[in-house]
């Protein structure tokens, strides 16, 4: 059955760019195949605009800023809360279409829509919350501030492994604040990017105000960074793509927020139940088939416990299903493409070659080419490529510790510092290590840590800035300090 066919609503599948409140096509007719990755079928077809194109999206941003700033805070909430209502209303059409792009099953994908919509309504409220200050005056006569200014156009490069939800958590944020977005979704899963389109039109979002544009990666990352009229943007991916977006911001001096790799370990204490713990562990580990920045890559286990969390934890993995995600019953989708196949691959072939465990991880079991099977190596090491690199894929490996400073010191021992998570019930190894461990979040007995509240993000190679909570709308406002003056105050008027 054809994507648009299984819809409620057809109209959400657009196979055009979005820009000025048009639905666009390519000027020289370049295209691009976007694929299931559970099945290989193609799905439709992206345009690739031309660089003009990319340029007029900044024009029509530029245009509508000037209204869209002007409106009042409340009057931009009112509009954005119809387009969290029409999110929630179409939930189970953007579910079937980002579980077709993406592969993620039915049921995370409607986690997601939910999950992505709760940013619109938080932000669609934070937004009449954006203060200003009143400074007590060191100056005779005068009276001292601060206003909450919209920083201006804002650019949003967003990845394929969460493709609504890392859109909204910062367009909602941007479009709050008074700034304009333009929209660059990764090219596997654009389509979730255009249905967001089509339902801001919808909600009466101004042209303009949103635009989703699509082309060679380079190339428009290129026009965007280089666009002096954009004042802002944020990226979320990989690190060695962030650190190339900053370069290329610094010459137009960008507002920049990256959110970047994670390579998050798993603390087991001493004082835990290992099934408990494995469980736990398990559920961090397998997210989005593992296809997620805070997937947890070490799992760092108390020697005493480490025998009897191996066994728990290779139980409790066998159980998880893997299939289409339009299936019941399925835990695992595919992984995004083959090449991430061969990179997951290639990860455990390293690790095995240097002496790991390979406790579990059959992949001629696998149910496609882009499927990978639940794999658990044991006794991983820092020379391994599992230890330093984000592994992006269901390849879970296990490591003993023998007490809490080593533990501390090879949990900090990466580039990276997204997140953490702890598992213990002791409250001085507790803050112990909420102290110690050089990460932007830290989950203590709890896999659950996101939502609209938290400010999201890491430290050292993870990223810059926070996105969510009462910070994430910092990342597109400017402070503009004021002192007001007494007419007559100044000697000789």
């Amino acid at each position: 059955m054809t994507l648009s066919n299984m819809l409620s609503d057809p109209r959400l599948f657009r196979q055009y760019a979005y820009v000025d409140g048009k639905w666009t096509h390519a000027d020289q007719g370049r295209e691009e195949a976007v694929v299931d990755p559970a099945t290989g079928e193609v799905l439709g077809h992206i345009p690739l605009l031309e660089p003009a194109q990319i340029t007029a999206a900044v024009d029509a941003a530029e245009a509508a800023f000037v209204h869209w700033r002007a409106l009042r805070a409340d009057e931009r909430c009112e509009r954005l809360l119809a387009w969290y209502d029409l999110l929630q209303a179409h939930r189970e059409d953007l579910a079937i279409l980002m579980t077709r792009e993406q592969g993620k099953p039915l049921p995370d994908a409607r986690g997601e829509v939910e999950y992505g919509a709760s940013f619109v309504r938080w932000f669609a409220e934070e937004g009449k919350r954006t203060f200003g200050d009143t400074i007590p005056s060191h100056i005779p006569n005068a009276a001292l501030g601060t206003l909450k200014e919209p920083v201006g156009i804002a650019a949003l490069i967003t990845p394929w492994n969460f493709p609504l939800a890392m859109i909204t958590r910062k367009a909602a944020a941007a479009m709050a604040a008074g700034c304009p977005v333009i929209v660059k979704p990764a090219h596997e899963t654009p389509f979730s990017a255009l249905a967001l389109a089509e339902l801001a039109e919808r909600a009466g979002i101004p042209a303009g105000v949103f635009n989703v544009v699509l082309g060679e990666a380079a190339e428009v990352s290129r026009i965007l960074c280089d666009e002096d009229r954009i004042k802002a943007l944020s990226f979320t991916g990989s690190t060695r793509v962030g650190r190339l977006l900053l370069e290329q911001c610094a010459n137009s001096v960008k507002r920049v927020s990256l959110e970047l790799g994670g390579n998050a370990p798993f603390i087991v204490g001493p004082d835990m139940d290992p099934k408990e713990a494995a469980f736990a562990a398990v559920a961090a580990k397998f997210q989005t088939a593992g296809q997620d920045c805070l997937a947890a890559d070490r799992i760092l286990v108390h020697e005493s416990l480490h025998d009897a969390f191996v066994e728990h934890f290779a139980n409790r993995m066998a159980a998880l299903t893997v299939g289409n995600g339009l299936e019941s019953e399925v835990d695992l989708g595919p992984l995004i493409h083959r090449q991430a196949v061969e990179k997951a691959a290639a990860i455990v072939d390293d690790a095995v070659s240097k002496g790991a465990t390979l406790v579990a991880g059959d992949q001629r079991q696998a149910p496609g080419e882009n499927f990978f099977m639940p794999t658990l190596l044991t006794n991983v090491t820092h020379d391994m490529k599992i230890w330093h690199e984000e592994s992006f894929a269901p390849v879970a490996g296990i490591t003993a510790y023998s007490d809490d400073d080593q533990v501390i010191e090879m949990a900090n021992d990466t580039e990276y510092g997204l997140a953490a998570y702890v598992y213990t019930h002791d409250i001085r190894r507790i803050w112990k290590l909420l102290r110690a461990l050089e990460y932007g979040m830290v989950a203590v007995n709890s896999v659950k840590m996101t939502g609209p509240p938290v400010p999201f993000g890491g430290v050292k190679h993870s990223g810059l800035g926070r996105e969510g909570g009462v910070t994430g709308i910092d990342e597109y406002l400017e402070t503009k300090y004021y002192c007001l003056g007494a007419l007559g105050s100044v000697s000789g008027s």
